[in-house]
């Protein structure tokens, strides 16, 4: 038997989360995600890789938080975002000698002397920029006193346009009170607070164009940010390679705060001549000018029925439509890039698989492409310039990598030789250390649909000759999302005890399209349920499971569904629901997705049926099920006092039940620390309920 995963290797784990090419097609820059002991959360590095993998990847920050990576138009330069200590060159002089005394930043930390813009200890996300001809630093380019948060170049390379929030005089003198003197929080929106972003206020963002070369601004009036969902997409500046118009998103609608629009608006430079392009039916995202700069592409979901599948739009100058509505299937992963002025590529999530689709401007239908990818490697990200693509992809025994191929090898199919070029081999220690778990797709039946899901298998596991092993079932969050094969180090760790884990696509995902996802609209508790007792039955009826050594593991929805488990079945030995909604009443107003909220379920005074229907607190009283119910202190997500609902309501019929409780964590755990302390938790409170564990004496030998 293979060695059991070192929990505490969680630290090892590295993930690639952004990846940007450069314009002429020959260097990958990206960012990835590290993790050490005792820090409070991860950081993310931006490192440089040739495209052709002849080198290895260099790295351009190590001590600050760094991302959103973006090359400058003639690729000399590479801006990114950062929250790093203040550019000695802003206070000292500002020249661009290259003077390494005035111009390394990370050496001179603590010389700056800026106190006026620092409200707090932390210093704010800047835009920086490396020179890769010159070398050296990277130079800050905004000293913003609420620091930027996105940004795009000019097609000339000499401007910028950011965004950014600009306080007035009152909302100055507020926000300091409330981060100095920690004041009362006080508030009129509706839209009142977002998960991972806290309490919102009034402050108004808007685009700024810079000049890089003498960093004077100027703000543009008509281009401000507004809507419920804003802090969450930000407005996405996207300069037209004319230099003539810059595209972004805003909600403009009569009730910003009450809405999920999110429409695209372009603007001149100079901050005239604002256009809408939108009509408000539309959440728009990841805009995207074509190469002739005459149409705009973008990804946009319906803004009140989150189970309408995410499609490619096209507004070609005259107006908009959807280019992959026939498709049936949702945008996931990654962006929208143009191939040439008449496709684009896309991903695409497709049952248990995602997949690369070619996309025309005109009524060709959509292709799916690269089918050479196979059905254990999953797209989690792209990016394409000058004929080539540079893809984010994961797969369970291998990691998370970039790898690289020419446009031209997208029409690869399975018969040809594997066209794409590894560049990054981030997790290759870990996994010299440990092995990971073999993946297996797995069909199965549930009121008359074909379904399916993936499971992770236990070493040396035998599929055609099995032994009964233990389940950890990994219920997908959402509803509206779905599972396919990834390379997951959690999955790796129970595998390697013994466990098979398994995650199976319910009704009320994604995946499958529209339909599929509707069947759950408005009625949690209901199809998934029937949907993922009949997928552990059929992994019991393959003899691939132990039916009575079945654990319940998921985050968000997957918690949520736990509680419907464990209130309507007996199907789980023991559950960990983390960060879930078990009182849909209560929940209201709480959270941030009053909005979604009412869109699947009307208001709780209109509709209290609904909302008790949906609610496993109203069925508590059934609960039998040992329970371990996390959640984050300040998740606005799925609040905490959610857990501790039906924490107490397990406790108080005597079921044991455990609540952990991880303070100022959000919707997920980001504190390193924390995330292996979740690992152990939960895994101790597996073999603590796993009655074949119980079933040992110390010394090995089975009991009577």
């Amino acid at each position: 038997m293979t060695d059991s995963i070192p929990l505490d290797a969680l630290y090892d784990v590295t993930r690639i989360t952004e990846v940007a090419l450069s314009p002429d097609g020959e260097h990958v820059a990206f960012v990835a995600s590290e993790a050490s002991r005792g820090e409070e959360e991860r950081h993310p590095s931006l490192f440089v890789v040739p495209a052709d993998g002849s080198r290895s990847p260099h790295r351009l920050t190590r001590a600050s938080d760094a991302g959103a990576p973006k090359w400058s138009p003639d690729g000399s330069r590479l801006g990114f975002l950062a929250s790093r200590e203040q550019d000695v060159a802003l206070t000292v002089n500002d020249s661009e000698s290259g003077d390494d005394e005035n111009t390394d930043t990370e050496a001179s930390e603590g010389d700056s002397n800026d106190d006026e813009g620092a409200e707090d200890d932390e210093p704010r996300s800047q835009l920086w920029l490396f020179d890769l001809e010159l070398g050296g630093d990277a130079r800050q380019v905004t000293d913003r006193k609420e620091g930027v948060r996105e940004f795009d170049w000019g097609p000339d390379g000499e401007r910028v346009v950011v965004s950014a929030r600009d306080p007035t005089d009152d909302e100055r003198e507020y926000l300091d009170a409330r981060r100095e003197d920690d004041a009362p929080i006080e508030t009129q929106r509706l839209q009142h607070k977002w998960d991972g972003h806290g309490w919102l206020d009034t402050v108004t963002t808007y685009l700024f164009v810079i000049d890089l070369d003498t960093r004077e601004e100027h703000r543009l009036d008509d281009a401000y940010g507004s809507g419920a969902v804003e802090a969450a997409t930000g407005l996405q500046p996207t300069w037209n390679p004319h230099g003539e118009r810059i595209a972004f998103a805003s909600n403009r609608t009569d009730r910003p705060d009450d809405s999920k629009v999110m429409d695209v608006y372009t603007i001149r430079p100079d901050g005239t001549g604002l256009n809408r392009l939108t009509d408000g039916d539309v959440q728009a995202m990841d805009l995207e000018w074509s190469p002739d700069g005459e149409q705009l592409a973008f990804a946009a979901m319906d803004p009140e029925n989150w189970c309408i599948p995410a499609q490619v739009y096209l507004w070609d100058g005259d107006g908009y439509e959807s280019l992959t509505g026939d498709l049936d299937r949702t945008l996931t992963w990654g962006p929208v890039r143009w191939l040439d002025d008449e496709t684009l590529l896309a991903n695409i999530a497709d049952e248990a698989d995602t997949r690369l689709v070619r996309v025309h401007t005109d009524e060709t239908p959509t292709e799916y492409v690269f089918e050479r990818l196979g059905a254990d490697r999953t797209v989690q990200g792209f990016d394409l310039r000058n004929e080539r693509v540079a893809l984010v992809l994961t797969q369970p025994q291998h990691g998370i990598d970039i790898q690289t191929m020419c446009t031209d090898d997208l029409a690869a199919d399975h018969d040809d030789t594997d066209p794409l070029t590894r560049v990054t081999a981030v997790n290759d220690d870990l996994l010299a250390q440990h092995s990971m778990p073999a993946c297996e797709r797995v069909s199965f039946e549930s009121e008359g649909h074909e379904l399916d899901g993936i499971a992770y298998l236990p070493p040396e596991f035998d599929q055609d000759d099995p032994e009964p092993h233990p389940l950890v079932v990994s219920i997908h969050g959402g509803p509206v999302s779905y599972d396919a094969p990834e390379f997951n180090f959690e999955y790796a760790v129970w595998a390697s005890r013994g466990y098979l884990v398994f995650c199976p696509n319910y009704r009320g995902g994604s995946s499958y399209g529209r339909e599929f996802a509707e069947e759950l609209h408005g009625q949690w508790g209901t199809v998934e349920v029937t949907d993922i007792v009949a997928g552990i039955e059929s992994l019991v009826d393959r003899g691939w499971v132990d039916s009575d050594r079945v654990f319940g593991r998921g985050v968000s929805y997957g918690g949520i569904a736990q509680g419907y488990l464990v209130t309507q079945t007996d199907v789980l030995t023991a559950a960990a629901p983390e960060h879930g909604i078990y009182d849909l009443r209560a929940e209201f107003g709480t959270s941030d997705s009053h909005i979604q909220q009412e869109n699947e379920f009307g208001l709780p005074w209109e509709n209290p049926d609904q909302f008790d229907a949906s609610s496993a607190i109203t069925d508590a009283g059934n609960i039998d099920t040992p329970l371990l119910v996390m959640a984050g202190g300040e998740d606005w997500r799925c609040p905490p006092t959610q857990s501790e609902q039906l924490y107490v309501s397990a406790r108080k019929q005597g079921v044991e039940a455990k609540l952990i409780v991880y303070p100022t964590e959000h919707h997920n755990i980001g504190d390193p620390d924390r995330a292996v302390h979740r690992l152990e938790a939960l895994t101790e409170w597996f073999e603590k309920h796993d009655p074949a564990v119980n079933d040992m004496n110390t010394d090995g030998t089975e009991t009577e």
